[in-house]
């Protein structure tokens, strides 16, 4: 059965679209705004940190030179005064291998203890460098062309999260304004929608339920809406048209009908007795035809019904005609008795074309009855798997006898080799079915698209074992699933109606119901061999 598809409301769509799309816009330029306004402040933060360590540197290259510290130290106690710079390191360019030195420093009152030298991280802060609520930055220390140091320059960069931080509250009151507005815009286009789709949908609700054909869709406000209201009442036109034809058309089919069960019941009250139990009969092949669907077991149980219905319809119908024939001829000799016409001749004919309709009849009417009675017979036995004793050639014979009108009419050949008199007690039910799905698995993949193909079946017996050799002539089973061919839903066949469950019922009938082994040998374009061995009770050798 197909899955049934979930059902949204439209009213709900279109709310959530509106006020997504919306909330999503404001989002976005929200991001982008905040993050340009950061940048700018970042870029703003960069340039003010590099005008303080190029003041310093520049203010200072003399001093350097002269190494006049103290002078550097008064200068560098003044940053106090400015709020954000934390640290400053003064370096001292020597020849080598001195190199890099040290020089003096600034550190804030309030940030403590002095930082770690930086000066190996000369070319990696040539550039701003923004770390955790600080910003870092070394310039070189010019005289003459010359440099001959570097100042190193930490400032506080906590108002850039201030204003992140503002931003990020402003941004979200506006955002939630903008939901606001959003949903009430929302709302109102929804009630200016949704309700002419409604009125229509409970009109056409009370349609549905109420069988109200005349009823009519009035005109829509918008014009999708009107055309779809106007073919939905083309519809209903149709739809109450055709209701009107169907129900004089029925009412003519029942009076046809009365006429007809009248005729009927006049040529066929001959025949009732003879058809009861073929009534019976098929009625019970319908039940196991229906269970068959239900269990691939019983899968094969239906073409049989079809094919014996069709070799039953042969005598059947020459029995009927035959009836007919004598019917008629009997109601012209009454006639002719009646009005005292009757010539003798007329008589001797009569009888001779009566005794051979009779005969007719009965010969027909005695082959549908054995039809009958080996199909019965099959049937049976397919649907129960109670162990009785039995024949195993007859049983073979009736399986054949059974199958023959879905082979005939095939250029296949079917030969069975088996002792006429071996009786045994097993399970006929599933031994009938294994036979019947090797048949059809013959004839439905191993001859597909030939003109010739030959199956034998040899049956022996050796120590209450029964062994059944299935052999055909056919392509064999394809090397990619010959080591699965027992698994289920393995087929070569799954696009044109192949099941894969033919010879996992067989596995599952020999090994389950019957406590047997089955094996198996294939080769390609040589055919395919079952070996079946089965536990028996042997009641009667040859």
């Amino acid at each position: 059965m197909e899955k049934m598809k979930s059902i949204h409301s439209l009213k709900l769509k279109l709310m959530i679209m509106i006020i997504g799309f919306l909330v999503l816009t404001v989002i976005l330029s929200s991001f982008v705004i905040t993050n340009l306004i950061i940048e700018d402040t970042k870029e703003d933060a960069a340039i003010n940190t590099k005008y303080w360590a190029e003041l310093i540197a520049n203010t200072h290259s003399t001093n350097l030179v002269n190494d006049e510290t103290t002078l550097i130290n008064d200068y560098l106690s003044m940053l106090k005064h400015v709020p954000y710079i934390r640290h400053v390191h003064i370096y001292k360019t020597y020849p080598q291998p001195k190199g890099i030195t040290f020089f003096t420093s600034y550190n804030k009152n309030s940030i403590g203890s002095a930082i770690p030298e930086k000066s190996d991280k000369i070319a990696e802060l040539s550039t701003a460098k923004f770390s955790a609520h600080i910003i870092e930055l070394i310039v070189p220390i010019i005289d003459n062309d010359k440099k001959i140091g570097y100042v190193y320059l930490q400032v506080n960069s906590d108002h850039i999260q201030q204003i992140t931080n503002d931003l990020f509250l402003r941004y979200s009151l506006v955002i939630f304004i903008f939901i606001l507005i959003a949903a009430l815009v929302s709302i109102t286009l929804n009630r200016f929608i949704t309700t002419p789709m409604s009125e229509m949908a409970s009109k056409i609700q009370e349609i549905s339920k109420h069988k109200k054909f005349n009823l009519r869709i009035e005109q829509m406000p918008f014009k999708e809406l009107d055309i779809l209201a106007r073919n939905i009442n083309i519809v209903l036109n149709r739809a109450e048209t055709q209701i009107a034809k169907l129900s004089d058309a029925k009412q003519l089919t029942y009076q046809q009908n009365q006429d007809l069960e009248g005729k009927v019941n006049k040529r066929t009250q001959a025949l009732k007795d003879s058809n009861n139990e073929l009534l019976s009969t098929l009625e019970k092949l319908h039940q196991f035809q229906g269970q068959l669907v239900e269990s691939e077991k019983m899968a094969s149980l239906g073409d049989m019904v079809a094919g014996v219905a069709h070799e039953v319809n042969t005598p059947i119908g020459l029995g009927v005609t035959a009836s007919t024939l004598l019917s008629d001829r009997l109601i012209e000799i009454k006639k002719a008795f009646d009005d005292k016409t009757l010539k003798s001749s007329q008589l001797k004919k009569f009888l001779v074309e009566g005794e051979e309709n009779t005969a007719i009849i009965y010969r027909n009417l005695k082959r549908a009855a054995e039809l009958i009675a080996s199909f019965k017979k099959v049937a049976v036995d397919q649907s129960s798997e109670e162990a009785r004793t039995f024949n195993i050639k007859n049983l073979f014979d009736d399986i054949l006898l059974t199958l023959a009108p879905q082979v005939k009419k095939l250029p296949f050949i079917i030969n069975v080799n088996c002792p006429s008199e071996l009786v045994i007690k097993s399970k006929p039910g599933p031994i009938n079915q294994i036979i019947i799905n090797l048949i059809q698995n013959s004839i439905n993949h191993g001859f597909d698209d030939r003109d010739h193909g030959e199956i034998t079946i040899k049956i022996s017996i050796t120590s209450d074992m029964l062994t059944i050799d299935y052999q055909d002539d056919g392509r064999g089973i394809e090397p990619s699933i010959i080591n699965k061919v027992f698994e289920p839903f393995t087929t070569t066949k799954r696009g044109s109606g192949g099941s894969g469950l033919g010879l996992h019922l067989v596995y599952n009938l020999v090994t389950q119901a019957l406590g047997g082994k089955i094996s198996f040998s294939s080769e390609i374009e040589k055919g395919v061999n079952f070996k079946i061995i089965i536990p028996t009770q042997v009641i009667k050798e040859d």
